[in-house]
């Protein structure tokens, strides 16, 4: 297997979980703590794609943040901005490896990418 990275939260349950899963692999994953580092716009807008979803499925509706910048029926353009800008806004975990890119929720979607 090749290069895994993911973007991880270690506060965050689900991501902890996708993290355990690669490491069962026998994988020592690239760690990227994307609210300390986040991914540039482009980053993240490449992201979101290769993993077929949209900015829109890719935001964190439940974060307070999206109703306080009132982002509810935002264009794709806004929320890519907003993510780049406040990393929170992210959903978790991505995963990212050489046969392509999942949004871990569930975690299981990550197994055909490991």
């Amino acid at each position: 297997m090749g290069q895994v990275r993911i973007y991880h939260n270690p506060k965050c349950s689900t991501s902890r979980k996708a993290l355990q899963r690669i490491r069962d692999t026998g994988v020592e994953p690239e760690i990227v703590r994307y609210l300390d580092t986040p991914p540039t716009r482009a980053e993240l807008a490449a992201m979101i794609t290769a993993a077929g979803l949209t900015p829109a499925q890719a935001v964190r509706r439940r974060e307070a943040l999206f109703g306080e910048l009132q982002l509810a029926g935002a264009d794709d353009d806004a929320l890519l901005d907003a993510m780049a800008e406040h990393p929170r806004l992210i959903e978790r975990p991505f995963v990212v490896t050489d046969t392509g890119t999942r949004l871990a929720r569930p975690v299981e979607s990550i197994d055909e990418i490991l």
